[in-house]
Order: C-alpha cells, then sequence, then structure tokens
C-alpha cells in the first residue's frame, strides 16, 4: 500500500466515523449538536491544559531574581549602585516583604524557587526599611523642585534673550513684552542656580546616606560575587531547557487516559454496533488526539530534545544556522508519516475489521448481517469471496490466508 492509498483510506475512514451512525447518515440536527458538542469539549481540553502547563514554576518564576541581577551587571555607569538600590525601596510600607511574596507566589506550584533568590530577597527587605525610604521620598521631593526650577530658568533665559534684543534696538521698557528686566532677569536666574546646586549636594548627601548603609553595603557585595551569580544563571538555564519538556509531560499525562477512555468506549461500541456511541466516542477521541498533535509538534520546535540537536549542530558547524531548518524539514515529516502508519494499524487496518466482521457473519465492508452463504452482501453488493492465489479456491476477501489450503493470499485482495 502506497502512501497516496493509504492516505486516501484514511480520508475515507475518518469522514465515514465521523458522520455516519451504523452507516446511516446523521440528520443535520444530529450533525450541529455533535459539532456543538465537540467546541464545546476542545474548549475545555485547552482549558485544562492551559492550567496544567501552568504548574510547574516557569523560569522566570523559579529564578525570579536572575533577570535584575544580570541587569545591574550589565549596567555600567557609575550612578548604577545607587539607581539599583532605590529600586529596591518601596516609598510606601509593602502589605508583604520579599522573602513572603516569594514564598505566597510558589505556593500550589510544582517545583521550588531557587535558595539564592531568598537570599537576595533577604537584602531586599533589609534595605527596604523606614529611613531608607523616607531618604527616597525627600530625594525624589528635591529632584521635583530642581525640575520646576530648571522649568523657570528655560523661561526666563528665553525672555532674557528677547529682553537684550529690545535694548539693542532702543525700545522703552514701558513697551516690552516680557515679564521681568536683563537686570532682574539675570539675578532671578543666578538665584536659581545657587538653590539648584544645593539641592543636588542634598541629593548627593541622601544617595551617599543610603550607599554607605550597612545593609546596603552587604547587598552590593552579594551581588558582586560571581560565583553566587554563576551558579543562579546556571539553574536559570537549566530551568529554561527544560521547562517547554516538563510542560509537555504534564499534558500528556492530562490527555492519555481521556484518550485512553475514548478509543476503548470506542472500540466497544464499535464490536457490539452502538453506532452512536461510537460516533461520539469517535469524536471525542479525535477532539483530544488534535491538542496533543498540537503539542507534540510545540515540542518539537522548543523542546530539550531539538534544542539539543540545534546546539550540537551549531557547535559542529559553527554559525550555519540552515542546517537547522534541515533538521526540522527531515524529522517532521518523518514523525507525522509515523503517526499516520500507527493511525492505520489501529483504526483502519481492513484485515482486523474483516476479521472481526468475518467471525459475526457480517460484510467486511458494510458492516450489516449476513446469511452463511451469501456471495454477495445485499445491502451494499460487495463480493465477500476471492480466489485463493495458490488453490483457486473461495476464500475470505483481506484474510492473510486461504481457508482452504492455508496459503498466504496478501499478493491478492
Amino acid at each position: 500500500m502506497n502512501i497516496t492509498s493509504g492516505l486516501r483510506r484514511l480520508w475515507r475512514g475518518f469522514w465515514r466515523r465521523s458522520r455516519l451512525v451504523n452507516d446511516e447518515p446523521l440528520n443535520w440536527v444530529s450533525l450541529i449538536v455533535i459539532i456543538l458538542v465537540d467546541i464545546f469539549i476542545l474548549i475545555n481540553v485547552f482549558s485544562g491544559l492551559s492550567e496544567i502547563s501552568n504548574w510547574p514554576l516557569s523560569p522566570s518564576q523559579a529564578q525570579p531574581c536572575y533577570a535584575p541581577w544580570q541587569a545591574y551587571r550589565q549596567d555600567t555607569a557609575r550612578e548604577r549602585d545607587i539607581r539599583f538600590l532605590e529600586q529596591q525601596i518601596s516609598l510606601d510600607p509593602p502589605p508583604q516583604t520579599a522573602v513572603e511574596r516569594l514564598q505566597e507566589s510558589s505556593k500550589g506550584k510544582l517545583g521550588t524557587i531557587s535558595a539564592i533568590c531568598f537570599t537576595y530577597a533577604e537584602y531586599q527587605d533589609a534595605v527596604n526599611h523606614p529611613t531608607n525610604q523616607a531618604r527616597l521620598k525627600q530625594r525624589q521631593q528635591k529632584q521635583a523642585q530642581i525640575q520646576t526650577l530648571e522649568a523657570t530658568n528655560a523661561r526666563i533665559r528665553q525672555e532674557y534673550d528677547s529682553t537684550l534684543l529690545e535694548q539693542l534696538a532702543g525700545q522703552p521698557p514701558d513697551q516690552s513684552i516680557n515679564l521681568v528686566e536683563a537686570a532682574k532677569a539675570k539675578a532671578t536666574l543666578e538665584a536659581n542656580n545657587r538653590q539648584i546646586a544645593a539641592l543636588k549636594n542634598e541629593m548627593a548627601a541622601l544617595e551617599q546616606a543610603i550607599l554607605q548603609e550597612a545593609d546596603s553595603q552587604a547587598f552590593l557585595k552579594f551581588l558582586a560575587e560571581d560565583a553566587t551569580f554563576a551558579q543562579l544563571e546556571n539553574q536559570y538555564q537549566r530551568s529554561q531547557f527544560w521547562y517547554p519538556s516538563l510542560q509537555f509531560v504534564l499534558q500528556a499525562l492530562f490527555l492519555l487516559p481521556l484518550i485512553a477512555i475514548a478509543l476503548v468506549v470506542h472500540r466497544f461500541a464499535d464490536r457490539h454496533r452502538h453506532g452512536l456511541l461510537a460516533l461520539m466516542s469517535w469524536h471525542l477521541l479525535v477532539i483530544l488526539l488534535i491538542p496533543l498533535v498540537l503539542k507534540i509538534f510545540e515540542l518539537l520546535q522548543v523542546g530539550a530534545l531539538f534544542e539539543w540537536l540545534a546546539n550540537v549542530i551549531l557547535a559542529l558547524f559553527g554559525g550555519l544556522l540552515f542546517l537547522v531548518s534541515y533538521l526540522y524539514i527531515l524529522l517532521i515529516p518523518a514523525v507525522g508519516f509515523g503517526m499516520i502508519k500507527v493511525a492505520q494499524a489501529l483504526f483502519l487496518n481492513p484485515q482486523r475489521q474483516a476479521a472481526g466482521r468475518v467471525q459475526k457473519l457480517r460484510c467486511v465492508r458494510c458492516g450489516k448481517r449476513l446469511r452463511e452463504l451469501d456471495q454477495h452482501c445485499p445491502h451494499c453488493g460487495y463480493l465477500q469471496w476471492m480466489p485463493c492465489p495458490n488453490c483457486q479456491q473461495p476464500t475470505y476477501r483481506h484474510l492473510p490466508y486461504c481457508r482452504h489450503c492455508g496459503a498466504s493470499t496478501r499478493s491478492s485482495g
């Protein structure tokens, strides 16, 4: 059997199972009801998959301190220490400490948060105390005052330049469009600049007070530990590597029991000719297989195995990234072909189907009941017999051996 005929038979069998009850077509009302049931089940299946995929801690949840720590290490600005410490200080007292927030985020989740991040959270709580909160609030107030003074200076300079032009043009002061004279504007600018300089000195003093605290120094010293960060980075990369595969395993564990139940019910209903039950269980089986197939292809794109193979290719062949695409092009059709062969063996094997129907005196094509000596089916007209290629005696179609001489019948059919 070539691939084309196999796909054709697969489609015909799928379509027949999806719209016929005991080989009779469904009416439109029943078909609409089944489609609505299918949609409802599919929505709930994907909802369950989403819930179970969120059960394990993601890399950002298992190592929540990795991203801010990495950003701090990549920051090369001179003021990075004070900027980082200010980000750890809350102006309003938080309802929970950083350690309590970590503990809360891991409740009901699969996995544990890195112990390094708990240490990181303890340092966060140590610097986030009322004194530093008051210092940060004062600093922001002074920064707002500086911005107001600078805006005032910008407006005065604009008017000052205009006043100088009026004086050069000989325009009388009482006809000036500006609110201040040149001398007064100059004095105001100098006073504002002195006030800005004083505010900046006060801000610098507040920043130094935050930086020089023992808790702040201990936090910065912890952030400078290369070995600790390397350990955290290794944990994060390992979590990132295995997280898609862990999600797939949990999703498969969610789907496989449902698929097994649907398959058992369908085979039972098909064997005992319970048409409506067979149809409903077949639809349920197809609906459950759809997300499983999607998740398999999703895993093949981002899962641990393909990522490892892609890394091997990149290590061996350098920047030849197109070889990774070759890998997907070769393996994904192979996986699809294997799934088709498995589906044919499970659902559309004509020999297995014919064997069951012959034992029950049913037509090997339509499954309707026959009398013992019927050569053609009175329901569909299908010839039940074929000549044996060895002894030429009539034997059953689609069965592997002749009922007279026992020779193989695979060359005919």
